[in-house]
């Protein structure tokens, strides 16, 4: 068994040096990538949305816990929703960073 391999293995590497392996180009259909372009702009769009959202909805709360004189911790949630705008904003980039061709 062990000879076997070892043949198919040599004879596999033989045959890689020899031929030139295929290497086809990695394009999809045009229609596709229009259309994951309209959904991956959408959802950009709508992380924007619910970043600013989570913004003025975080600011409304500490200005009514100011005006009633309590505290709370309003810079945590602050600090996740500018954490999750910075995650929104930077998606593209580190994904096109990690995977171009």
């Amino acid at each position: 068994m062990k000879d076997t391999l070892r043949a198919l293995s040599a004879s596999t590497w033989d045959y890689l040096a020899t031929n030139e392996v295929p290497n086809p180009e990695r394009k999809a259909p045009q229609e596709l990538a229009d259309a994951v372009d309209t959904v991956l702009g959408i959802a950009g769009w709508a992380g924007t949305a619910a970043g600013v959202a989570g913004i003025i909805i975080t600011g409304v709360m500490m200005a009514a816990s100011v005006k009633r004189g309590e505290g709370s911790e309003h810079m945590s949630r602050l600090g996740m929703v500018l954490g999750g705008c910075v995650l929104v904003s930077t998606a593209g980039p580190v994904v096109s960073f990690f995977f171009t061709a």
